[in-house]
């Protein structure tokens, strides 16, 4: 049965947030409201639940993944930022942005584009996203709620739940998000590359 929390969303209620937290380290998969369109979610270091939202979403291995962080205190940990990258990524963070980075050594594969070596980073502007990261205390491995053969991201809490129920383990309602999906930037390449145009600006 997949639990459903009604979050406030300026003012969200730190209790059901730490219950939220604590379903995703016991490997559990939760839909959250995000800057940009709400999002699947689970615990980095969780291989099962990582597999489940493959499924949910019929996604295959070249997928990138993305990890949704607080701030960019933990950024070393999971990437290789050169100065350049790091003021790019201070200039627009947090906003509706994922950027592509050489993944360092310490970061498991699964979670590595195999091909490329990279990984998706991603700070989100949005209070319900950013309170839930740090009652967790370390990043959420997620992707964008887009079902296989639709084009654009479930927003409606209500759908979400008549879609999903059963095969996640939580949604955290915190209101309609958008449409449109973050823009991604490739900071691997020099200069930088928008290689999805979305809903943030990148000059």
């Amino acid at each position: 049965m997949t639990q459903y929390f009604s979050v406030h969303p300026t003012h969200p209620q730190r209790r059901l947030l730490a219950q939220a937290a604590d379903i995703v380290r016991s490997g559990g998969v939760i839909v959250y409201p995000t800057d940009s369109t709400y999002a699947l979610g689970c615990h980095i270091g969780d291989k099962d639940a990582l597999d489940r939202i493959r499924a949910i979403r019929r996604l295959d291995t070249l997928h990138h993944f993305t990890l949704v962080c607080r701030d960019l205190s933990e950024l070393s940990n999971f990437a290789r930022v050169d100065n350049t990258s790091y003021r790019i990524l201070k200039h627009y963070t947090p906003g509706p942005f994922t950027f592509l980075l050489h993944a360092s050594r310490e970061v498991p594969r699964r979670l590595v584009h195999p091909k490329r070596r990279t990984i998706g980073i991603r700070v989100p502007n949005h209070v319900i996203a950013q309170e839930l990261l740090e009652v967790l205390a370390e990043p959420l491995m997620s992707t964008s709620l887009i079902l296989p053969g639709t084009a654009l991201p479930l927003t409606d809490p209500e759908e979400i739940r008549d879609r999903l129920d059963h095969q996640v383990d939580l949604i955290i309602d915190g209101g309609a998000c958008g449409l449109t999906a973050t823009t991604v930037v490739d900071l691997t390449e020099t200069p930088p590359v928008v290689v999805r145009p979305g809903l943030g600006v990148f000059e």
